[in-house]
């Protein structure tokens, strides 16, 4: 590059799907919708629209709070584990559970956190079927000082799951969640993460605009 080359930005990846009527969610929770409030036209100079879902439609972070009565609501979670270095693994073709076996091929110097690809492409309708963490690959990442961890299907334990193994697993080691990623285009490797969730005020989840930039 020549001296008055100008630098290249950072690429960007938006591992975000579209939040809309017809994204899938856990059967029972609420849909996207949006109505307007009020339209553009005389007398009214702006287009105003109100929003309702469940903070678990699309890409979104869980608190601690959405698997322990007891604990923090998303408006009081640390932001750090959100920002930062981050790794992403491929497990493609892992179901039903990522195991620790899927995970050792990428664990030299692990950063604080790991997202994991397990989906060729990601689902955009109801899975029921969808892959999972094993609770032993959480605890294992979590021994590796990872503080984050994420997935590409709608959670870190199977559908069917009442005990919420690897859920109680994030309660114990402290750890942050993302679900409902789209890693389809995005190679394995080192990236930073950017993926802040609002602040809802007692709310046990937020939905996040989850991207991964370049590093330097």
């Amino acid at each position: 590059m020549s001296a008055n080359a100008t630098p290249r930005p950072p690429r960007l990846w938006d591992i975000s799907p579209t939040v809309a009527p017809d994204a899938p969610i856990f059967p029972g929770d609420e849909p996207y919708r949006l109505r307007w409030t009020a339209r553009l036209g005389p007398g009214c100079p702006v287009n105003l629209c109100a929003v309702t879902m469940s903070p678990h439609v699309g890409a979104h972070a869980d608190a601690p709070l959405h698997y322990a009565s007891d604990a923090p609501a998303i408006d009081v979670v640390a932001l750090e584990p959100f920002l930062g270095p981050c790794r992403v693994i491929h497990a493609i073709g892992a179901a039903p559970l990522i195991t620790v076996a899927h995970l050792r091929h990428a664990e030299s110097h692990l950063p604080p956190r790991v997202l994991v690809r397990c989906c060729q492409r990601a689902d955009t309708a109801w899975n029921p079927a969808f892959t999972a963490y094993a609770p032993e690959a959480v605890e294992w990442l979590a021994s590796r000082g990872v503080r984050l961890i994420g997935i590409d299907t709608p959670s870190v334990d199977p559908a069917e799951s009442k005990a919420l193994d690897s859920h109680q697993q994030l309660r114990r080691h402290d750890l942050r969640v993302l679900e409902n990623l789209v890693l389809d285009a995005v190679p394995e490797g080192d990236y930073e993460l950017i993926a802040l969730p609002l602040k809802l005020q007692g709310a046990c989840a937020s939905p996040v605009r989850a991207i991964l930039r370049e590093l330097a």
